[in-house]
C-alpha cells in the first residue's frame, strides 16, 4: 500500500495489493503461495486481548407473565451451555399481581438471592435485571446491573419516564439500560424524535423474529413497525449506541433453535468480549459496548479498527489510515459478511470468514462502522460499531 497515488484513485484497499505481494507475484521463480499468503496476512493484528462469552439478556419467570419458575429458567439456560444469564421480568410483576417490589422479602430480593445462587465464578455468571414500562421515550426498557441488590428505578409515576428522571437513571454508574421493540406502533420508540441525550447506550437489536437494525431488514416479521423505530434511525442522529440481542421468551425456551418458520425460529443471544466471566467483567464490557448482536446458535464476530474493539470511539490522526479487521467463527457457513459504514452497505464480502480492509476516507466528522454476518441458513449477527473521528 506505498504507491503514492493510491488515495487518489481509490477509497479501500487490500492488503493483496501492498508492495510486498505484487512483488511476490512479478517474481520469475521460487514463490509459492504460502508467501504471497504470508505477505497478505502480516497487517492482520493479533489474538483478541479478551474472550466472548455468549449468553441470554432477556426472559420472563411466573414472577411476572413467564410459564416457568425463576428456579427452571436459570436451571434451563445454564443446561444449554451459555456464559450469562439475565432474567427480565416485568417491574409491575404481572398484570393484578404485586410489582418486583412489593413485599418483603420482593420478588426483586428473590432475583438477586437467585442471581447469587446459581452463579458458578467462572463458568456461568447471572445477571440482575428487570424490565420497565418506560412511556413516552422508550415504553420497554431493560434494566442490567453491575450488582447484586441495586437500588430498582421508580419515579414520579410507575410505567412512566420524565425527561429527567430518564437523564437520571442513564447517569447511573450501577445500571445499563437497553430498550426493547423499538420499531412497535404500540411499544416503540421514536428514535428521530427522542431528545439526543436521552439514548440508552445499548439497544436490543433482535429478539424473537424482530431484526431492529433498519426498516426492511430480512430477518424482521413483527405485526408493525414505525419509522424512526430502528437502530439505524438513532445511529444517524449521532447515537452512541451499542447493540444486544435476547430472546424475550416467557416460556423457559429461550437461546434455543426452535421448529418454526424463519425467522421465528430464531431467538436472540448476546456475545460480550470481557475480560472473564465473572459480573463485574461482563457488565464493564457491555458499559463500554464491547458486545456483539447473534441469532441463536453459535456465532462469535470479531471486529477491529486501528486496535479498538467494537463500542469504541477513537480519533484518528490525520491522514491516519485505518485498518478494519473483522474475523468469523459460526456453526454454519457464512453467506456474506458486510462492513457497514454511516448506516450504507460499504463492502460485502462473500464467505470471507476473516479480512483486513484499509479504508483511506473520511466522510464525516466522526464516521460510524459497524459488521453485518448473514450465514446461509438466514442468521444474521452485528457487532457495536466502532466511531472514528479525525484528531
Amino acid at each position: 500500500m506505498d504507491h503514492p497515488e493510491k488515495k487518489i484513485a481509490r477509497r479501500y484497499d487490500t492488503p493483496g495489493r501492498c508492495a510486498e505481494f505484487t512483488d511476490l507475484v512479478y517474481k520469475d521463480s521460487g514463490v509459492t503461495w504460502a508467501d504471497l499468503s504470508r505477505a497478505e496476512n502480516k497487517f492482520n493484528p493479533g489474538p483478541p486481548a479478551y474472550t466472548a462469552y455468549i449468553g441470554e439478556m432477556h426472559g420472563h419467570s411466573t414472577l411476572s407473565d413467564g410459564n416457568v419458575d425463576i428456579d427452571t429458567y436459570f436451571k434451563n439456560l445454564r443446561g444449554r451451555g451459555l456464559d450469562f444469564a439475565v432474567l427480565s421480568d416485568h417491574d409491575h410483576g404481572g398484570v393484578g399481581r404485586p410489582a418486583l417490589w412489593s413485599g418483603s422479602p420482593s420478588k426483586w430480593d428473590l432475583i438477586n438471592q437467585k442471581a447469587a445462587e446459581y452463579t458458578e465464578p467462572g463458568r456461568f455468571t447471572v445477571i440482575p435485571a428487570y424490565e420497565r414500562d418506560s412511556y413516552p421515550y422508550y415504553n420497554n426498557l431493560v434494566i442490567y446491573y453491575g450488582i447484586l441488590g441495586g437500588e430498582m428505578i421508580r419515579g414520579v409515576r410507575d410505567g412512566e419516564f420524565t425527561a429527567e428522571e430518564l437523564r437520571a437513571a442513564l447517569s447511573r454508574d450501577d445500571v445499563i439500560m437497553a430498550p426493547h421493540d423499538t420499531y412497535m406502533f404500540s411499544a416503540g420508540a421514536d428514535l428521530k424524535h427522542i431528545p439526543a441525550d436521552l439514548f440508552t447506550p445499548l439497544i436490543e437489536l433482535y429478539s424473537d423474529s424482530d431484526a431492529t437494525e433498519y426498516m426492511g431488514c430480512p430477518a424482521f416479521d413483527a405485526p408493525s413497525a414505525c419509522d424512526g423505530g430502528f437502530w439505524q434511525d438513532a445511529l444517524r442522529r449521532g447515537a452512541k449506541m451499542g447493540c444486544i440481542g435476547g430472546s424475550d421468551n416467557h416460556s423457559g425456551q429461550g437461546a434455543m433453535l426452535v421448529d418454526a418458520p424463519y425467522p421465528h425460529n430464531c431467538q436472540g443471544l448476546t456475545g460480550i468480549w470481557a475480560g472473564g466471566n465473572t459480573l463485574p467483567e461482563l457488565f464493564s464490557a457491555l458499559k463500554a459496548r464491547r458486545c456483539f448482536t447473534i441469532m441463536g446458535g453459535h456465532i462469535v464476530i470479531d471486529f477491529r479498527i486501528n486496535g479498538h474493539y467494537m463500542g469504541e470511539e477513537f480519533a484518528a490522526a490525520p491522514g491516519e489510515d485505518l485498518a478494519i479487521w473483522y474475523s468469523v467463527e459460526a456453526d454454519c457457513a457464512i453467506k456474506k459478511v458486510t462492513l457497514v459504514k454511516n448506516q450504507r452497505d460499504y463492502i460485502m464480502l462473500r464467505g470471507k470468514k476473516s479480512q483486513l480492509i484499509f479504508d483511506y476516507e473520511r466522510e464525516t466528522e466522526e464516521d460510524c462502522y459497524y459488521i453485518r454476518v448473514e450465514l446461509t441458513d438466514g442468521r444474521f449477527g452485528w457487532t457495536s460499531p466502532i466511531w472514528v473521528s479525525v484528531s
